[in-house]
């Protein structure tokens, strides 16, 4: 019970906290992009709500999307969507991990170590 005069901290809703949206503004936003903060938190508008603010903190060393949603405490759809934001509005910059398409073949290094090995 609160005393007359004192409100609850009550959990905002996740459509409150987007704005009503339930995509990101970009699809590079993924479980596993590494979020850094490419600005201070003193730099995000007045506007900027405090789970921005915190994200932007919290990204002050790298840290995953998922590892910002637990801290957060918020579900993660919700904390791409402000990340999302925040990466356009230039407060965070997103690193994706390399693309299946761009790894190295297993089985190729292996050919290449066993021909190296023959030549001995």
């Amino acid at each position: 019970m609160t005393a007359p005069g004192e409100y609850l901290d009550t959990p905002l809703r996740p459509y409150v906290l987007t704005g009503g949206r339930a995509r990101p503004s970009r699809n590079t936003v993924a479980l596993d992009t590494l979020l850094v903060a490419s600005a201070r938190e003193q730099d995000l508008p007045v506007s900027a709500s405090r789970q921005e603010r915190a994200l932007v903190r919290m990204c002050g060393r790298l840290l995953s999307l998922a590892e910002a949603s637990a801290h957060l405490g918020l579900p993660v759809s919700t904390v791409t969507v402000l990340a999302s934001d925040l990466v356009d509005s230039g407060h965070l910059t997103a690193r994706t991990g390399i693309p299946p398409a761009a790894r190295t073949d297993r089985d190729l290094l292996q050919e290449v170590l066993d021909g190296l090995r023959k030549l001995r």
